[in-house]
């Protein structure tokens, strides 16, 4: 595990090397046929599965899955964020790629005349992610996961099919029945209104009892993202429901109309930060009086982001001021310095107000080797100009390799 993360960081952290990395992995993302298919190939699928796969995915099967989640939690997180790899790749423009995971064949006997075959078989793998996941865990939903017919509502504006709708609250039940919530992916933004609308749907049904059983992502890299969020606290606190809020800097920035983000990345950080403090401090501008109940996951890989939530956390229990369920989540094979850093301010507080005491959640994703690299594809996209803080993890993980080579002599 160590020389495989040793590997991947040395790639990672050298753009002469990730970005023809990136090249080939983009090239065997798209649907190939006899030695250029990474399922077809013994020698790729060997190489994917014990490199990549290994490193960022949970696994092809509940055996393995169910490996992984344990292997997690044993490590001291909270739990884990479970999301099936299944995607549509689309452009701008809205129009679906020609990808792996979009021409995956719905299980045996789930098309009928009356449904989407893309549809069922969406439903019927997250049913099966859902299964695995347990209490205090997440469900994340990516609904453009679910095919074309799915993608078109969202794209126009329409109500989902029925089909798909039923789908969405049978998952949203079972999660809330094992004592799991949900996750809604952020999405590009010709379907994200869409997909804001579904969310507050949900949330109204569900978040009834004083806690979030379904969470909206929040893209900070975009500039109308603190006006959304104001206009969703206030909504919710006139249906008095709790607004589950995720909030991440953004996963589309290669595709998205560049208008839409912010001028900088430091503009990004604040208006994370921003975000972040209006709803630990209850108080977000424009809102008078109290806020609705917010619980709040903080996705971020960003170290000084997390420290400055748990420091402001921190005070507010030290003052003995009301607090906001606050968890934070990183990626598998990501961000473990972030990670690591926040389960030791968790043992340290040990003693302390349990709001206090970090909770940390890793970020699966599960599927087959075909199904992921869609997966793949788009979370090295997002993190290819993270060049200087996988440099420091790289000189890390090779000074430990080192230490390891002069051990053993």
């Amino acid at each position: 595990m160590l020389l495989r993360s040793f590997l991947i960081a040395a790639v990672s952290s050298h753009r002469w090397l990730l970005d023809p990395s990136l090249a080939v992995l983009s090239f065997l993302s798209k649907p190939r046929q006899g030695l250029l298919s990474v399922e077809s190939n013994p020698i790729l699928y060997a190489i994917f599965k014990k490199t990549l796969y290994n490193h960022f995915c949970a696994g092809e099967n509940s055996a393995e899955v169910t490996t992984t989640i344990k292997q997690i939690k044993d490590m001291g997180f909270k739990g884990v964020i479970l999301t099936y790899a299944r995607e549509v790749v689309v452009d701008a423009s809205g129009k679906d790629g020609n990808t792996i995971a979009q021409q995956s064949e719905s299980p045996s006997g789930a098309s009928k005349a009356s449904q989407d075959p893309d549809i069922e078989a969406w439903r019927q793998g997250v049913l099966e992610t859902v299964q695995m996941v347990g209490e205090g865990d997440y469900l994340a939903l990516k609904f453009t996961g679910a095919g074309k017919t799915a993608l078109d509502c969202l794209a126009s504006g329409e109500p989902l099919a029925p089909q798909m709708s039923d789908a969405i609250n049978e998952l949203c039940e079972e999660a809330a029945k094992r004592g799991a919530s949900i996750l809604v992916d952020a999405e590009q933004q010709f379907v994200q209104a869409s997909i804001d609308a579904v969310a507050l749907e949900l949330m109204e049904k569900y978040n009834r009892s004083g806690k979030a059983v379904v969470y909206n992502t929040y893209q900070a890299y975009l500039k109308s993202t603190p006006g959304t969020l104001r206009q969703h606290l206030k909504l919710a606190k006139a249906k008095n429901f709790t607004i589950g809020v995720k909030l991440v800097r953004g996963a589309y920035i290669n595709s998205e109309p560049r208008p839409l983000i912010n001028d900088t990345k430091q503009d990004t950080d604040n208006s994370y930060d921003f975000i972040s403090r209006g709803l630990l401090s209850f108080k977000y501008g424009g809102i008078e009086g109290e806020l609705p109940k917010v619980d709040l996951f903080l996705a971020t890989h960003n170290k000084e982001s997390a420290l400055k939530a748990h420091n402001l956390q921190k005070a507010r229990s030290d003052c003995g001021l009301p607090m906001t369920k606050l968890q934070y989540g990183q990626l598998l094979g990501m961000a473990d310095e972030v990670s690591c850093t926040l389960l030791q301010l968790g043992q340290a507080a040990s003693g302390c107000r349990p709001a206090v005491s970090p909770e940390v959640y890793k970020c699966l994703s599960w599927g087959t080797l075909g199904d992921c690299l869609s997966y793949l594809l788009r979370r090295a996209l997002e993190n290819r100009d993270a060049v200087s803080r996988t440099k420091t993890e790289y000189l890390a993980l090779r000074a430990e390799v080192w230490r390891r080579l002069l051990g053993s002599l």
